[in-house]
């Protein structure tokens, strides 16, 4: 059910007479509030609620979201030396199950599966990958393997390595897609979270008319001004992106250094930077300069640039995400620090946590929380 932010009185429209009436109501009993609906309170409030739980979601829809500006790309094989990803084995197999099944419920498509081709830098670099792509490490992330350029409009002389379980989910699709079913199917509110307000009882926590077991915060770089998390290593990084439009067609995402991921059309878009000193949630001319000057050494024909934004990503010390219970408190509880890759992390380690919750498993060590106590 959706909710305006209107406490103790709550509002509704009679089915029969149109007229207003209000009812004075306290809502209680929830298992899970969760604090924010980007990448990972989304899939931590679906699959709480697949479990059986009472969940309530609090949402700020405030034009500054880290997942809303993000070019939401899942790829196997990551970095300059093209290694496989932290725990891809894991992470990629369910990744597409999970976002599928969402689409079902939502009879809306966000996820888009499309082969990452990342051209070789050199002879010896070719050589590297044409024997990697032997070995059963790497068998099922790689498609093919190019020796010559395929792309009439790309700098790839060398050729390169064509990659498997990759692609990229269109977030601001996704999360408004997912948004309308939580509306439906549990209690939502869009509105800012006053933190303040927020009372901690024994077995539990109250906030306005709401009472909850446990709440869970999923509230992304704002994670820093939170006093229950504001101690923990967040190093959150500023990202720009660009629209551009060329001459040239693409079913592929060209990846070195950045990315060139075709939307369609003649609409590409081009990307990213990494900035952990400007936080600011503005496109700058810098910025700008940064991508146009890795994007002329990619393709070999004029473009122009259409668009030009920028978001801050909620990333942490050891790159990888924050998971678990404060300290003092186990009813407060955060999922955070998906970084750079939250579009495939969110939902196995929202499995991850789910399952924790609700007393099946533990969460890994890398991810957990108290690796960070002694900070406390």
């Amino acid at each position: 059910m959706y909710h305006y932010c209107l406490f103790i009185i709550r509002t509704t429209i009679s089915k029969n007479t149109g007229n207003l009436a209000k009812t004075a109501t306290i809502l209680g009993g929830y298992d899970y509030l969760i604090i924010g609906q980007g990448l990972a309170g989304t899939a931590l409030g679906y699959q709480l609620h697949k479990k059986g739980a009472k969940v309530c979601i609090y949402n700020s829809e405030h034009i500054h979201s880290s997942s809303r500006a993000a070019a939401g790309l899942y790829n196997p094989v990551t970095g300059r030396k093209m290694v496989k990803t932290w725990m891809a084995d894991l992470l990629f197999p369910s990744l597409t199950a999970f976002y599928h099944e969402l689409e079902d419920r939502c009879s809306c498509q966000f996820l888009h599966q499309i082969p990452i081709y990342r051209p070789f830098l050199s002879v010896e670099e070719q050589n590297e990958w044409m024997g990697k792509s032997a070995t059963n490490e790497f068998e099922h992330f790689i498609q093919k393997i190019r020796t010559k350029s395929e792309l009439p409009w790309g700098n790839d002389p060398l050729g390169g390595i064509v990659l498997a379980q990759s692609g990229y989910l269109d977030i601001p699709t996704y999360l408004n897609a997912m948004r309308e079913w939580f509306q439906k199917e549990l209690d939502y509110y869009s509105c800012e979270f006053d933190i303040s307000r927020l009372q901690i009882n024994p077995g539990g926590v109250r906030y306005e008319e709401i009472n909850a077991k446990k709440i869970i915060f999923c509230d992304g770089t704002t994670a820093g001004q939170n006093p229950f998390f504001s101690w923990l290593p967040f190093r959150p990084v500023k990202g720009e992106i660009l629209e551009i439009e060329m001459e040239a067609s693409s079913n592929e995402i060209f990846n070195r250094g950045i990315f060139i991921l075709p939307l369609g059309g003649k609409r590409f878009r081009v990307g990213s930077t990494y900035d952990n000193h400007d936080l600011s949630w503005e496109p700058t001319r810098e910025g700008r300069g940064k991508i146009e000057a890795q994007l002329k050494g990619l393709v070999n024909i004029p473009y122009t640039v259409v668009n030009h934004y920028a978001g801050v990503r909620p990333a942490t010390a050891d790159r990888r995400p924050i998971i678990g219970d404060h300290p003092n408190h186990e009813t407060i509880c955060i999922f955070n620090g998906l970084g750079t890759k939250g579009v495939s992390l969110a939902p196995y380690f929202a499995g991850q946590l789910t399952n924790h919750l609700e007393g099946s498993s533990e969460l890994i060590k890398e991810v957990n929380i108290n690796r960070y106590f002694s900070l406390y």
